[in-house]
C-alpha cells in the first residue's frame, strides 16, 4: 500500500486521462481508508481502463496498444479493489481490460451498462479470452445504488455518443464526488437515457467535488443536441435535391447511425447500410441493444444490408449509410443524381478524393460543425453544471494538462473552483469534505502491449508533435480561444 494513504479520508489517483498533452487511456482510482482497532483499513474502486489511442509515439516496436499502469493495484491485495465501474463502451475507456486479461491479471467484478456488455464480449472473442479469464460483469441502470466496502456508488445515466453511458456519485465519509464520465447535458436523445439534471440537482448541496470531462471546454455555448443534428441532416439532404445519398458515420460513434437512418426515414428514402467490418460490427451490436430498424420504419422505406443487386429499380432515391473506400462499383453515381455528407474531419479524407475525382458534390464539417454531432460537454454546457454545484471543487480530466492550465483564468472568471495544481497522471490527491491536498507527484508512466501480451514499461512523455493533437490542440491556439470567450462575457 502506498505510504501517503494512512489518514482517514478519501483518495484520488487519474492513472490515465491527465496526460501531459493526449485525452485517452482513462482510469481513475478512489480509495477510501478508515482506521479499525488500531489498523488501517482501506476500500478501493477503479473507474474506467482504457487504451492509449497514440501508442505508437511511445517507441516500442510491434507495440499494438498501450495502457494505465495498475498492476500495483491488482497484486496489492491490502488495496482492497472492489469494482471497476465503467462509464461508457469507447475503447479509450475500456479496452484496457482484455490487454490485462490477455497478459494473465484478474479483475475484480466489472460493472458496467447492457451495452457495454455487448461490446466487451466482442472483444473477448477477438483476443481470445475464455470464459474462465473473464471478470464478473454486473449491468447497472441509471438510479442504482451500491456499496463498495466503505464506499457508497449512485449511477447517473449521462449523454454521449454511445448507449448506456454513466456518470457516479461515489460517496465515501464526509466526501462525495460526482465522476462525470463522458458527457453532455443534451436532454434529447434517441435511445438512450440523457444526463439526469434532475438527480444531480437533487444533490447539489452534498457534492464536494467534480471530476469533469473537459474535453469539449475548448469550445464555446452548449454540445450539439442530437434533434438538432437530425433536424440538419433532413434540411441538408433536402437542399441537395439529390436521389442518390452518402452519408459515412464514424463506427464506434453509434448515435449516428441512428440519426442518419432517422433523417432517411424522415425524407422516404430507401437505406442502404454498407461498411466495413466495424461498421457491420457495430450494427449488429445496435441491433442486440433492441433498436430494430424495420419495426421503426413500419414499410415507409426499403432497408438493405449491403448493397441491392438492382439499384436503378429504387424508385424514392436512398441513403447509403456506412463506411466505405470504393462506391464506384455499387452504386452507380453520378454528378446530376449523387451528393455526400462527411461526418468525421480525418476519418472519410478518401471518400473526399472520391468525391472530387467524379465531380460529386459534398458538405464537411467545415460547412456544418453540427454534422459530426458531439459527445462532450462544451463551455456552456459546464456552466450550467457549476449552477448546479456552485460551491464544488471541479476537477479537470479527458483533457490535455495544458488545455486545463490555460482554463484557468477564464474558468476563475466564471467562478469554478478548480483544482490546483492541474492533476497530473499519478498524482495522489486526498479528498476530505471541501479541503484536497496533492500528497504525491510521482513520473507518469504507460505499459505498452506486445503482440506476444509482454508489457513494457514506458514513460509517460509528450507525444502530439507526432499525434493528431498538434493539428487541433495546440497550446497557444487554446489559450487564445479561452482569451476571446473571456473578452465575450465582459461584454
Amino acid at each position: 500500500m502506498n505510504n501517503f494513504m494512512q489518514d482517514t479520508g478519501l483518495y484520488w489517483v487519474p492513472l490515465g486521462g491527465n496526460n501531459v498533452d493526449q485525452i485517452s487511456g482513462h482510469c481513475y482510482q478512489y480509495t477510501c481508508v478508515w482506521h479499525e482497532i488500531g489498523n488501517v483499513k482501506y476500500s478501493s474502486i477503479l473507474v474506467d481502463l482504457g487504451k492509449f489511442d497514440n501508442h505508437q509515439a511511445l517507441g516500442v516496436k510491434n507495440s499494438i496498444a498501450a495502457i494505465p499502469d495498475i498492476r500495483h493495484i491488482l497484486c496489492d491485495k491490502s488495496i482492497n479493489l472492489k469494482a471497476l465501474l465503467l462509464t461508457h463502451s469507447h475503447p479509450d475507456h475500456l479496452n484496457g481490460i482484455v490487454h490485462y486479461l490477455r497478459a494473465g491479471y484478474k479483475l475484480p467484478p466489472l460493472y458496467g451498462g447492457y451495452y457495454t456488455k455487448l461490446v466487451l464480449e466482442d472483444l473477448y472473442i477477438r483476443y481470445n479470452i475464455g470464459k474462465t479469464q473473464q471478470p464478473t460483469f454486473i449491468v447497472i441502470n441509471d438510479g442504482d445504488k451500491f456499496r463498495l466496502g466503505n464506499i457508497n456508488v449512485e449511477v447517473i445515466s449521462a449523454s454521449h455518443t454511445c448507449f448506456n453511458c454513466f456518470g457516479f456519485i461515489i460517496n465515501a465519509g464526509s466526501t462525495s464526488v460526482y465522476h462525470s464520465g463522458d458527457m453532455k447535458i443534451d436532454t434529447s436523445t434517441y435511445f438512450s437515457k440523457p444526463t439526469n439534471l434532475k438527480r444531480l440537482r437533487q444533490l447539489s448541496s452534498s457534492i464536494n467535488f467534480v471530476v469533469a470531462d473537459f474535453c469539449g471546454i475548448t469550445h464555446d455555448g452548449f454540445a450539439y443536441r442530437e434533434t438538432d443534428v437530425l433536424k440538419t441532416l433532413v434540411r441538408v439532404i433536402k437542399k441537395s435535391r439529390k436521389d442518390k445519398v452518402f452519408l459515412p458515420v464514424y463506427p464506434t460513434h453509434v448515435e449516428m447511425y441512428v440519426l442518419a437512418f432517422l433523417a432517411a426515414l424522415a425524407l422516404e428514402k430507401d437505406v442502404i447500410f454498407y461498411g466495413n467490418e466495424d461498421f457491420f460490427f457495430y450494427l449488429s451490436l445496435i441491433k442486440k441493444y433492441g433498436i430494430d430498424f424495420e419495426d421503426i420504419a413500419k414499410n415507409k422505406i426499403n432497408i438493405f444490408y449491403g448493397a441491392p443487386q438492382k439499384i436503378d429499380k429504387m424508385k424514392k432515391g436512398f441513403v447509403v449509410i456506412g463506411t466505405y473506400n470504393d462506391i464506384a462499383n455499387y452504386f452507380d453515381e453520378d454528378p446530376k443524381d449523387t451528393f455526400a455528407l462527411i461526418t468525421a474531419r480525418t476519418y472519410f479524407n478518401p471518400l473526399k478524393g472520391q468525391m472530387n475525382a467524379r465531380n460529386i458534390g459534398f458538405v464537411t464539417l467545415d460547412d456544418y460543425p453540427i454534422l459530426q454531432g458531439a459527445g462532450h460537454g462544451y463551455l456552456k454546457d459546464w456552466e450550467e453544471i457549476l449552477k448546479i454545484f456552485p460551491k464544488a471543487i471541479y476537477i479537470p480530466t479527458h483533457c490535455p494538462c495544458y488545455v486545463a492550465e490555460s482554463f484557468i483564468p477564464l474558468g476563475k472568471s466564471l467562478g469554478f473552483n478548480l483544482i490546483s495544481p492541474t492533476p497530473q497522471n499519478n498524482d495522489i490527491f486526498k479528498l476530505c469534505g471541501n479541503k484536497y491536498q496533492l500528497l504525491s507527484r510521482r513520473p507518469a508512466n504507460w505499459l505498452v502491449v506486445n503482440e506476444d501480451t509482454t508489457l513494457t514499461e514506458v514513460w509517460q512523455k509528450p507525444t502530439s508533435g507526432i499525434g493528431f493533437l498538434k493539428r487541433t490542440y495546440s497550446r497557444k491556439r487554446t489559450a487564445r480561444n479561452f482569451e476571446m470567450m473571456m473578452c465575450k462575457r465582459r461584454k
